[in-house]
């Protein structure tokens, strides 16, 4: 696993002006350099960039029961719905599981597969849609 980012802003961004982004086609782009990740990173509190099977960006939410845990999400599912971009959830009694990464991009070697900016969008949507319910 990579740096796991900090509270905050970087470059003048915030996590909400990052949510307020709009999530663009990325077919046929190039993946995100890691040099781009860390400034994006740094908006996302709790947010981890690792490599499973490709670079994904990654999270742990956790919750008191089941009931809250789904009602978490039925929420990251109208996000994702919204955006028109879905990650793969990993749902248990007490927590989420939360992994982006976008297969329409590709590495510079031709791989398919990797983090667009999309996948910070909707991470920092999530982020301000839990924010709100606690």
């Amino acid at each position: 696993m990579r740096d796991t980012a900090p509270a905050g802003t970087s470059a003048g961004r915030s996590l909400e002006a990052l949510a307020a982004e709009p999530c663009l086609t990325q077919v046929g782009q190039t993946a995100l350099p890691e040099a781009a990740i860390a400034p994006l990173l740094s908006c996302l509190p709790g947010w981890a960039w690792q490599r499973q099977g490709g670079w994904r960006l990654v999270k742990r939410f956790s919750f008191a029961n089941y009931y809250s845990t789904m009602a978490f999400v039925n929420v990251v599912a109208a996000i994702a719905h919204g955006s028109d971009h879905h990650p793969d959830l990993s749902v248990h009694y007490g927590h989420c599981d939360v992994s982006f990464n976008t297969h329409d991009v590709v590495q510079p070697d031709g791989t398919p597969g990797g983090l667009s900016r999309n996948d910070f969008i909707c991470a920092a949507r999530i982020e301000c849609a839990q924010a709100l319910t606690q």
